[in-house]
């Protein structure tokens, strides 16, 4: 067990919610571990602490289920960013982030970045089928896939498929689109009191991933890190005009401090 009295102190800290078994977990193992694991939900929540450069990212991982939903508020208290994630595969899911999860952000802080992360991207396009590893995925493909300029509609009312599967019922079928996110991302904003046009555009803020071969995996972590950079600069810089006083420090010089009262 690492000594407590060690572990650095978070600089920023990012929050994952969602449904149950949308692959939340699975999300995070893969960035951290770079491998796949299946994995039981969630109890409550854990953390993983990253470093990133010369500063420390805690990365939040919080329990989809009911019974755990009031300890999500308490999570995202002083969050930089959230990441909300559904299952491209299933359209309650994407629901459930509006009606259930939404207004527990009402504590992370008010600058607070939003990313729409649909997950298990791999079930429905080819694409995402391919590890970042793989010898058919290039970066080339990357680029044409992410230098698309073509414009996006937003639904402002979408309305999910009649069913998640296909006709030989084995085959997932995709329910969400990434238009579906983009709407739903318009809609946090405006829940936030937020001005679209002065805020991070949906197009650069949705994502689809598989946890299961890594597809844009790295890219949300990284596009995140990148945008809470601000953040942690004012964090530290209001730390710097008022220091604390490291107790740890004082226990470790020896000396006794007099006291000076009258």
């Amino acid at each position: 067990m690492p000594d407590v009295s060690k572990m650095k102190k978070p600089d920023v800290k990012v929050v994952l919610l969602g449904d149950m078994h949308v692959g939340k977990t699975s999300l995070l193992h893969r960035y951290t571990e770079r491998k796949f694991k299946d994995t039981t939900s969630t109890v409550g929540g854990a953390f993983f602490l990253k470093q990133w450069g010369p500063y420390n990212i805690s990365i939040w991982d919080t329990a989809g289920r009911e019974q755990f939903h009031g300890l999500g508020s308490m999570y995202c208290r002083g969050a930089a960013a959230v990441i909300l994630t559904y299952d491209v595969t299933n359209w309650q899911s994407l629901s459930e982030l509006e009606e259930r999860f939404l207004s527990l952000t009402d504590t992370a802080n008010h600058d607070c970045i939003y990313a729409i992360v649909g997950n298990k991207a791999d079930l429905t396009d080819p694409k995402a089928q391919l590890s970042p590893n793989s010898d058919s995925f290039s970066e080339d493909q990357t680029d044409i896939v992410e230098d698309r300029t073509e414009p996006q509609v937003l639904s402002a009312c979408p309305t999910p498929p009649a069913s998640p599967t296909s006709l030989s019922g084995v085959v997932p079928r995709k329910q969400v689109s990434r238009e579906d996110a983009m709407a739903l991302y318009g809609r946090i904003l405006r829940y936030k009191g937020l001005d679209e046009k002065s805020s991070l555009p949906a197009d650069k803020m949705c994502f689809e991933t598989s946890a299961k071969t890594g597809y844009n995996v790295d890219a949300l972590f990284e596009t995140l890190f990148d945008l809470v950079l601000p953040s942690i600069l004012r964090k530290r810089h209001e730390n710097h005009e008022s220091p604390t006083v490291d107790l740890e420090d004082c226990r470790g010089s020896g000396k006794r401090v007099r006291s000076s009262c009258c």
